[in-house]
């Protein structure tokens, strides 16, 4: 049995990650699951929220869109996903920006798709303030 993950994140416009690493934390829709190497075959739904695992070492984050799971009898992890944003692409500015826009969208929605669109957008920017946060508390 190996002792590392071959992970590999994609979204539709291109693949965002692909290391090797000794675990990962995952949002599933049935709750948060951590795989190790020699998980069992599993594919999953996930949901918007947190990736992480350890690359070299050092504990990275990932935001993700809702999307799919799939764990290989190799140890070979696939996380399909619409978008997703690394911990060191994430822009403060912008999230607070997205979250103050996604505010107004939500008092101002006319029909039920406007807001679900402004709550998803709310949520994703939040996502992105919180990881945020943690990486740079973790590098002081």
């Amino acid at each position: 049995m190996a002792n590392t993950l071959s992970l590999k994140v994609v979204s539709q416009e291109k693949q965002l990650i692909a290391t090797q690493t000794e675990s990962l934390t995952v949002p599933t829709t049935q709750g948060e699951i951590t795989i190790l190497p020699g998980h069992v075959p599993l594919f999953a739904t996930l949901q918007a929220g947190e990736l992480n695992f350890k690359e070299s070492g050092v504990e990275r984050f990932v935001v993700i869109s809702p999307g799919f799971l799939n764990i290989a009898p190799n140890n070979e992890v696939t996380i399909m996903v619409d978008s997703a944003v690394n911990d060191r692409d994430i822009s403060l500015e912008k999230a607070e920006t997205a979250i103050k826009q996604a505010k107004e969208s939500i008092t101002t929605a006319t029909n039920r798709r406007e807001l679900i669109l402004a709550e998803a957008s709310l949520k994703r920017a939040m996502l992105e303030i919180r990881v945020a946060e943690k990486t740079r508390r973790s590098r002081i």
